[in-house]
Parts: C-alpha cells; sequence; structure tokens
C-alpha cells in the first residue's frame, strides 16, 4: 500500500507545482486584459487627436485593447492626479503633455502633483510644433512683423489658447529671442477663439500648433510667419523656421506628448511598453498618419530618456514663468 501511497501523494503534488507554475507564468503575461489610457483633457483637442492615434496603435502592438477615457479639467490635472493614485499594474496609463508635465508644476501655486516622484515616465512621443500666424494685413516675414510691432502705437497684441499654455510661455521666448520686443498677451479660452479674432482682423499675431494653423496659411486666411522646428515642414515648405527668420540657434517649441504609469512599475511591464511604443513610433506608415495631423512623432527612445527630456524642458521653462509670474497671478 506504500507505493501505491507514496505514488498518489507524488502525482498530486506533480499537479499542484504545474498548477502553481502555470498560475504564476499567467500573471507574468502582460496584458492579458484591457489597458485604459486616461487623456486629461477633452475631446477634440490636438492632443486628443494624437492620443487616438496612439491608442489604436499601441493596442495592436500589444494585442489588446487601449481604451481612451478624456477626463478633463483644471489644466490636465484631474486626469493626471487619477492615474498618479492608480495600480501600478499597466493597465492604467496617461497619454500627458508639456502642460501637464512641464508647466504645470511651474505655474501651479500650488502643484497637486510631482511630474518624477508621482509618475513613471514610459515613453517621449513628440506632437505639434508651434507657429505664429499673421493677419495677411501685417508685415509678410516675422522679422518685419517684430520691427513694426517695436514702434507700434498703440502696442500690437497676439493671442493664445490660454495663460501659462505652452503657446503662451513659448511666445514669451520668441519674444525674448527677438530682444525683448513688446506684444501684449490676450489669452484666450482655447485656440479656436482666437483664430477667429486673427482672421477677423481684431488680433495682429496668434500662435497655435502647426496642425491647427496651416489650414488657415493655406487657405490665404491668415500668413504663417515661422514655425518653431529645427527644420522646415515637409508640409509648408514655404514657411521658415523661427531660427531661419530670426538668425538664431537652437529655438524648438513642441506642444508635446509623453505617456505615463503611476509610480513603481513593475519593470518587466514598462519594458513592454517601451518596447510597444518604440515599435509603434518605427514604424513609417504611423508616423505618416501622424504627420497627416500636423504631428512631429519622436524617435524612438527609452524611459530613462523621456524623464529627461521632461525635466529639461521644464528647467528650460523655468525662467520664462517666473519673468511673467505677475501675469500669470492676476
Amino acid at each position: 500500500m506504500l507505493p501505491c501511497s507514496f505514488g498518489r501523494r507524488t502525482t498530486l503534488l506533480g499537479a499542484s507545482a504545474a498548477l502553481v507554475t502555470g498560475t504564476g507564468r499567467a500573471q507574468e503575461v502582460f496584458p492579458s486584459r484591457p489597458i485604459r489610457m486616461i487623456i486629461p483633457f477633452p475631446a477634440g483637442g490636438p492632443t486628443d487627436v494624437y492620443a487616438r492615434l496612439y491608442a489604436e496603435r499601441l493596442g495592436r502592438e500589444l494585442g489588446q485593447s487601449v481604451v481612451t477615457e478624456n477626463r478633463g479639467g483644471a489644466g490636465g490635472a484631474i486626469g493626471s492626479l487619477e492615474v498618479s493614485r492608480a495600480r501600478a499594474d499597466g493597465y492604467t496609463i496617461l497619454f500627458g503633455t508639456a502642460s501637464t508635465h512641464a508647466l504645470y508644476p511651474l505655474v501651479a501655486r500650488q502643484p497637486q502633483f510631482d511630474v518624477l516622484r508621482d509618475f513613471t515616465a514610459i515613453a517621449e512621443l513628440g506632437g505639434g510644433p508651434l507657429c505664429w500666424l499673421a493677419h495677411p494685413s501685417r508685415p509678410a516675414t516675422l522679422r518685419s512683423f517684430l520691427d513694426a510691432a517695436r514702434n507700434a502705437n498703440p502696442l500690437v497684441s497676439y493671442g493664445s489658447p490660454g495663460s501659462g499654455t505652452m503657446m503662451h510661455l513659448a511666445t514669451e521666448l520668441l519674444k525674448q529671442q527677438a530682444g525683448g520686443v513688446a506684444i501684449t498677451h490676450v489669452p484666450y479660452r482655447g485656440a479656436a477663439p482666437a483664430m477667429n479674432d486673427l482672421v477677423g482682423g481684431t488680433l495682429a499675431l496668434a500662435v497655435n500648433t502647426f496642425g491647427g494653423g496651416l489650414p488657415l496659411h493655406k487657405g490665404g486666411r491668415a500668413r504663417m510667419l515661422a514655425v518653431a522646428t529645427a527644420q522646415r515642414l515637409e508640409a509648408a515648405p514655404d514657411v521658415p523656421t523661427v531660427n531661419e527668420a530670426l538668425g538664431v540657434t537652437g529655438f524648438e517649441a513642441v506642444l508635446w506628448h509623453a505617456v505615463f504609469a503611476p509610480p513603481a512599475l513593475p519593470a518587466p511591464i514598462l519594458e513592454r511598453l517601451s518596447a510597444a511604443t518604440n515599435a509603434a513610433l518605427s514604424d513609417p506608415a504611423f508616423r505618416a498618419s501622424l504627420t497627416a495631423s500636423g504631428i512631429t512623432a519622436s524617435a524612438p527612445g527609452t524611459p530613462v530618456s523621456a524623464a529627461a527630456f521632461i525635466d529639461a524642458e521644464t528647467q528650460r521653462y523655468a525662467p520664462v514663468v517666473e519673468a511673467i509670474r505677475p501675469e500669470l497671478e492676476q
């Protein structure tokens, strides 16, 4: 009886071990169910466009659906906070932006999160380069526009989608590069109202993403004076870069996007999300779909390079924010 009893116990132990091993392996597989990606802004804007393109492509790489959910409010802070407090299992991620993860900690009086401590950076994705557009009645080049603005009475004004946005701060940086020309900022509630006033002649100058400004430029309703990229863009080869227009170097401004997870994301899950993102960014067809939407994709990178980029962008705009702090606190 002993051999028979021992044999049965050995079989049961072996089956139990196999079950445990199988369960362990199943738990290691990521993802095994759909991923939820929070977009911390309302639907319909440039961030939403890129987020949905990325979600579809990321889902194909991972073999699981990536479901987008718009959670706008408080300049992106509400949706960002939700992700920072979620379980660090890779099933809740954030489609963050320059506004939420570079500018928010600079412009908020009491920031509700720390971009390095409260998130795991997965990848920097690129985004919409900024451009400056003038009413067709205004000088035809950025240099001539700024020269005319120096002597204008009353002062020339420019419109942005809001105080403290990337468009606002990039224009203040542009003014510094141009020698401190005085142009008054007029904040709007979004890009569309500013574009309407520009086309109507109420505004002399406005700042937008390249994708948002290109239809106006091509339709002759506004003139794109410069784009904040290292090289001219294929979709508008007639538009110079800021570097060309002003004779400066290194001026670039992008309403960039990046993907984040909650803090302490396990390394294997981080590596899986990073690899899937890099596969998407390496795909010519995906990059072409982004270009068609006015988006410039980043080159593939690493979580470390993404975190370093975000930190560098924060440092770049910190002195700009301090220079206009009184305006921001009005």
